[in-house]
Parts: structure tokens; C-alpha cells; sequence
């Protein structure tokens, strides 16, 4: 893939939590790539690294989780002159997590829809100072300017009655319209990439459809680049272009959405899939995974995924780690039953 069909980049990632327990590797060499103005879509059980890896692109990770290995590389458009467009590479993880430069990135260039806004929203301000701070700190406008542009975002994200709405308190709003507040606040300074982590989780799926539809068709207007963290398989299949599966903060296949669907080469996708009901398969007892993902202060040793995989070979994914290889062009799959058919 060439560098100036991407936004972001993320090879071999690694970040450690240390406790007093032991070390906690919830991102253990994750490696995807995200295409400037496409749907990432980025898919896995609960533990398996998803927001840790969202956290670690825009350096906020909590203590005492720190990155120890691997590059974030980001490539800023710089300029755009007819068909071709230049582009500057910055590599996130040689910059301070509160230094100016990573700031300036922050909010701005790349944002953050986070899991629950209620609990992302500070409950003393309105919504419209919370979107005008964001406006205010990455673009030079003043207060009265940053108000308007505050009440367009909000009209922008659907939002009834946005010139009332920018006065009130998140408490005064359902869950879907503080949902909206938070999509205004992170496009209201246009970002290159929209990082969503599960949006959509403590929605019914009346008001989950309707903050879909919004990010779709924001996502058409506007190009963003969109990096999506769901365990919702039907999601992946209607927002995403492409799709990263993640297991144990490994990325353990990547490809475009309907090879992950139709093809899918991983044992654990292909247990994913499994699982979910089908239309038109109401009679069909669904298939769990079986086990239960390993205690991440004890992962198993070669292959994490072996204890559960019906694929698994005695003495080598119990011994070996398998290697992240492609197989055909924008597929790859980390499994030792493709360690052979590398391209």
C-alpha cells in the first residue's frame, strides 16, 4: 500500500501495563494501517486491546500503562496540488504525550468518540462550552465565532433546535443527543481521522441506527478517515471498508470487509462468524467459541489463540509465535496454517 493512501499506521505496537500482579500486555505487537477518507473497522472479545490501541494513538494512555515498542506513524496532508498530494510523516510515539506538538495533533487533526458520554461530558458546563473549547483551543477564533461554529456542528450532527441545545447541560440530554455532542466535539475542528470506540454501546438500537447513519454519511461529506472499535459484527459489516480482528492485543488477520465475511482465513474470525446468528438460519443452534480468553497476566505460550483454535497443531502453535504475513494483496493472517503461503 503506498504511503499517501494512508492516514495512519501502526506496526508492531506494544503496551505494557505494570502492576504489582505482573505485566498486563494489552497491545502485544498489533500492526494494522487505516486509508485516508475509509472506515477501519476494528473487532474482537472484550480484553483483546481495542481501546488501548485507540488510547495509545492519541498518546493517553493511563498510568501505568506506557508504550514500549513499535511506531504510530501519521501522515499529515500537508498540501494538495491536483492529483498529487504531499504529505508529512510524524511518528507518534517519539512524541511527549503532553508536549505542544502531539496537543496540536490531539483534538484537532486526529479526535475521539469515546464508549459512554455520559461519563466523557463534564456535567458542570453546557454543551456548547465544551464544543467551543475544542474549537477555541486548535483554531484562532474568538469566543462569538466559536459559538456560531458550535451551533452549526450541532446542527451538522442532527441535533433539534441546536441554538437551545448549545445552552443546556449534558444531564438535560437523552443518551443519543449527548452521543451527538460528542461527534460534534470531535469534528468540529475537521480531524484527519475520527477514532470511535464503541459509541454506540449504551444506545437502543433505534437511536444506535440513527448515530450510524450520522457517522456514514458525515464520514461521505466530509472524507474523514474512520477508525471504529465495536464487538458488533453486523456494524462492521455495514460502516467499515476494511477490517482488523484483534485477539489478545494482537491483530490476528486484517482485510477488506467482504473477505473477512466471505473469506475469512483466521480460526478465530472464523469462530467470530460462527457465532452470530443469520438470517434465514433460525433453526441452527449458533456455535460459541469455546473457552474463555486466558488470564492476561498468564497468556499461553506460541499462538494465544491455540487453547481455543480446532486448528491447532501439537508442538508448534503451543511452542511458536506465528508470524503477521500476507496472503493476497491487503490480506494478511498471524496463524501457522499460512506460514507457508506468504507472498
Amino acid at each position: 500500500m503506498a504511503e499517501l493512501d494512508e492516514v495512519l499506521r501502526v506496526d508492531e505496537l506494544r503496551t505494557y501495563f505494570y502492576t504489582q500482579e505482573g505485566t498486563v500486555r494489552a497491545v502485544d505487537g498489533a500492526s494494522f494501517a487505516v486509508k485516508r477518507g475509509q472506515v477501519l473497522g476494528i473487532v474482537g472479545e472484550s480484553g483483546c486491546g481495542k481501546s488501548v490501541a485507540a488510547q495509545s494513538i492519541l498518546r493517553i494512555v493511563p498510568p501505568p500503562g506506557r508504550i514500549v515498542g513499535g511506531q504510530i506513524i501519521y501522515h499529515r496532508q500537508v498540501a494538495a496540488d491536483g492529483a498529487s498530494n504531499l504529505s508529512e510523516m510524524l511518528n507518534l510515539t517519539e512524541m511527549h504525550p503532553r508536549g505542544q506538538e502531539m496537543r496540536s495533533i490531539r483534538g484537532s487533526e486526529i479526535s475521539m468518540v469515546f464508549q459512554e458520554p455520559m461519563t466523557s461530558l463534564d456535567p458542570v458546563y453546557t454543551v456548547g462550552d465544551q464544543i467551543m473549547e475544542a474549537i477555541t483551543l486548535h483554531q484562532n477564533v474568538d469566543r462569538r465565532e466559536a459559538r456560531k461554529r458550535a451551533i452549526e456542528m450541532l446542527e451538522q450532527v442532527g441535533m433539534p433546535r441546536p441554538g437551545e441545545i448549545v445552552d443546556n447541560y449534558p444531564h438535560q440530554l437523552s443518551g443519543g443527543m449527548r452521543q451527538r455532542v460528542m461527534i460534534a466535539i470531535a469534528l468540529s475542528c475537521h480531524p484527519s481521522l475520527l477514532i470511535a470506540d464503541e459509541p454506540t454501546t449504551a444506545l437502543d438500537v433505534t437511536t444506535e441506527a440513527q448515530i450510524l447513519d450520522l457517522m456514514r454519511n458525515l464520514q461521505k461529506q466530509t472524507g474523514t478517515a474512520i477508525v471504529y472499535i465495536t464487538h458488533n459484527l453486523g456494524v462492521i459489516a455495514e460502516m467499515c471498508d476494511d477490517v482488523a480482528v484483534m485477539y489478545l492485543g494482537k491483530v490476528v488477520e486484517q482485510a477488506d470487509v467482504d473477505s473477512i465475511f466471505y473469506d475469512p482465513k483466521h480460526p478465530y474470525t472464523q469462530a467470530l462468524l460462527r457465532s452470530i446468528p443469520r438470517i434465514g438460519q433460525a433453526r441452527k443452534r449458533l456455535e460459541p467459541i469455546k473457552g474463555i480468553v486466558p488470564d492476561p497476566y498468564a497468556i499461553p505460550q506460541g499462538c494465544p489463540f491455540w487453547p481455543r483454535c480446532i486448528h491447532a497443531m501439537p508442538g508448534l502453535c503451543d511452542h511458536d509465535q506465528p508470524e503477521y504475513v500476507p496472503i493476497a494483496p491487503g490480506h494478511s493472517v498471524r496463524c501457522h496454517l499460512f506460514r507457508q503461503e506468504a507472498m
